[in-house]
């Protein structure tokens, strides 16, 4: 693995900006000091994921991910931490020096050589369409032919892949590169008797980006009329970097506008996204040929949370994309249709048209998913009953899909109006289906029915410990070791957020807290580790920082310490407002080091107290039991006396 000088890594952590980073792949709004958005790891309805932008960390309450810049795009990308720090070079222009050596980058792992791999294809095809004198003279005409300009040819990386069976495989393994690597890629077949051919032969290339820019695989069309055994689309085969049902075609190119125009068109094919996006509709993207995914859709609501799809006037094709449109509505997405004369798609129309009637159009004939459903099987209905029945439960079945309920209200209604029937029968019909859905989802233990996740088992845990310490309940069937980890944690989230706060004149609260606890063993193994490294920082004369720990080689500290950076809720600025002041425990500091350090104390005191109790029946000498019993009343001392400074009373 090529190595990156740690200032290089320093410089690079230091200029990426988390909302910078964040925002590249999520729309995020701002709400009080930190930012939101719905998380871009998890399906959810509401905000939970938080972007701290004065802290530089990102956490989701909700499925737990959290981290820095680099974490995001590890976790994003599903990419090593190399990949992330050389992504973020790119993007903030730092120069990373690598040792380029054969031996490097033999060593690079697995994924780094597919990536590597198909980056080497995607220039050969270039060079095959531009130089080529084969590319020239086929490649370029259809291309042209379908009206694409030179700059869109270059912008999309298109390619050609020549008729020659092996061109392509010949070239890569001249170079250096490794069959096995050409065969995982899907961009080398090698048959059982060694025999190896390109996959992509006499076709115009079309590469496949992640929404980071890198090549993860190859759409194919080819140009011979007369092949009828070959199909004409051929995509690169599933690969530890390619997963079709999780990449839509065009996204790097669109998610800016996306972004800003706050909607997405959904397209068929490659040739739709090419001739929009030169039209100047550059939120476009395509689903490549293949149904509609779950995946896909997530990925489009990382941008935005509105889709139109652009179908063409093919009803049976319409029929069988209906079902994309249940799992948009089923991902809490908000969908339009436009449908295209009989025999015209997205590209045929807009190359018939123009750019500017073809947005007119768009604008014209954009329909709600009820209006333009009803329209379609009310067509198919006419006066026949049975389907008319039918074709208002399908309706109801698209509408139940919708995880909004005043959406669903005021569909169910448009759907009454629609079709002419009452409300009150179609939401009776909905409580049928929802129901139903329901049951099953029970039975089956589905995702999305409602299982408490770790982080509402943690807060309702932390909740019951705060409720039991504030008005003195009994401990003896509390669970001292949840107890005791909830205090320690206390502990460690006040010298990461106030290390170098200072509690009183020239003593800040990391140094308070670990002298007041230098004889204390943590005993939460994480916290342990964190807390021996804070008092490690210390005795070397520096201040324990966050920063540092969210780039250390454990991960298990590094998600740690982003929860313990993170704050899921802040106060509303109308307590302000109303010149209602509620202090924040950054404004309490030695109050609230003082206490926490008390609390920890406490707790101590009471597992010994318990631990004492526990031996006590099974001692038979009574020098013993005599000494523990005189154990056991100091500590209980020690323990009434804690309990008065924190203000609670023990019996």
């Amino acid at each position: 693995m090529a190595l990156i000088k740690k200032e290089v890594v320093d410089q690079i952590i230091l200029q990426a900006d988390i909302s910078e980073v964040v925002g590249d792949f999520v729309s995020l709004k701002r709400k009080g000091q930190n930012l939101w958005a719905c998380c871009p790891f998890h399906h959810e309805k509401s905000p939970s994921f938080s972007v701290a932008p004065n802290k530089g960390i990102y956490k989701c309450f909700g499925c737990g991910k959290a981290g820095n810049a680099v974490q995001f795009v590890m976790d994003m990308e599903g990419s090593s931490y190399v990949e992330a720090l050389k992504y973020l070079a790119k993007k903030y222009s730092i120069d990373i020096e690598e040792d380029q050596s054969p031996a490097a980058v033999e060593a690079q792992n697995e994924r780094d050589s597919l990536y590597i791999i198909s980056d080497f294809a995607k220039k050969f095809f270039q060079q095959n369409l531009n130089k080529n004198d084969e590319g020239l003279s086929i490649g370029v005409p259809y291309l042209k032919q379908r009206g694409l300009s030179a700059g869109t040819i270059q912008k999309f990386e298109l390619g050609y892949s020549l008729e020659s069976w092996d061109s392509l495989t010949k070239a890569a393994l001249d170079k250096g590169f490794q069959l096995k690597y050409l065969e995982e890629t899907g961009l080398t077949i090698v048959k059982d008797e060694g025999k190896k051919y390109d996959r992509f032969r006499a076709r115009v290339i079309f590469p496949i980006q992640n929404v980071s820019g890198r090549t993860i695989g190859f759409g194919a069309r080819t140009l011979k009329t007369n092949d009828k055994k070959s199909p004409k689309y051929l995509n690169s085969p599933e690969s530890p970097i390619y997963h079709k049902s999780d990449v839509l075609y065009g996204m790097f190119q669109a998610k800016q506008a996306t972004r800003q125009e706050d909607n997405c068109f959904l397209v068929e094919g490659y040739l739709d996204v090419l001739s929009l996006h030169q039209g100047g509709i550059e939120n476009v993207v395509a689903s490549s040929g293949t149904s509609l995914t779950e995946n896909q859709i997530k990925l489009i609501g990382r941008y935005t949370k509105n889709i139109t799809v652009l179908y063409d006037g093919d009803p049976a094709g319409i029929k069988a994309s209906l079902r994309g449109i249940d799992l948009i509505l089923e991902g809490g997405l908000n969908v339009n249709v436009v449908l295209f004369p009989d025999g015209d798609d997205p590209d045929s129309y807009i190359r018939k048209v123009g750019d500017t009637a073809f947005k007119e159009y768009l604008g014209a004939h954009s329909q709600d998913f009820i209006s333009f459903k009803s329209e379609l099987f009310a067509k198919e209905a006419k006066d026949n009953p049975v389907k008319k029945a039918e074709a208002i439960r399908e309706m109801v079945v698209s509408i139940s899909k919708i995880p909004d309920a005043i959406k669903r209200s005021v569909f169910l209604k448009q759907c009454s109006l629609q079709f002419g029937i009452d409300e009150q029968v179609l939401i009776s019909e909905y409580n049928k289906i929802h129901l139903a859905e329901q049951k099953t989802a029970r039975q089956q233990q589905k995702p999305n029915a409602y299982s408490p996740s770790d982080a509402d088992l943690a807060e309702a845990e932390a909740a019951a410990a705060a409720e039991a310490e504030m008005y003195g309940a009994d401990q003896k069937e509390a669970d001292q070791t949840s107890l005791l980890r909830a205090r320690e944690r206390e502990i460690i989230r006040w010298i990461l957020n106030y290390a170098d706060r200072e509690v009183e004149e020239g003593l800040t609260a990391s140094q308070f807290i670990l002298d007041e606890l230098e004889d204390t063993e943590f005993q939460t193994p994480i916290y342990k580790k964190l807390f021996d490294l804070c008092r490690l920082k210390l005795e070397q004369g520096f201040v324990p920082t966050a920063s540092e720990f969210l780039q250390h080689e454990e991960k298990e500290i590094r998600t740690e310490v982003v929860d313990l950076l993170s704050e899921k809720y802040e106060l509303s600025k109308g307590w302000a407002a109303h010149e209602i002041v509620v202090p924040h425990e950054s404004d309490l500091i030695q109050y609230g080091t003082e206490r926490e350090v008390l609390r920890l104390k406490w707790r101590n005191v009471q597992i010994m107290i318990k631990d004492q109790m526990d031996t006590l029946p099974s001692m038979t000498n009574a020098q013993e039991m005599d000494k523990c019993l005189r154990t056991i009343k100091t500590l209980k001392d020690f323990e009434k006396q804690i309990a008065g400074l924190l203000g609670i009373v023990v019996s």
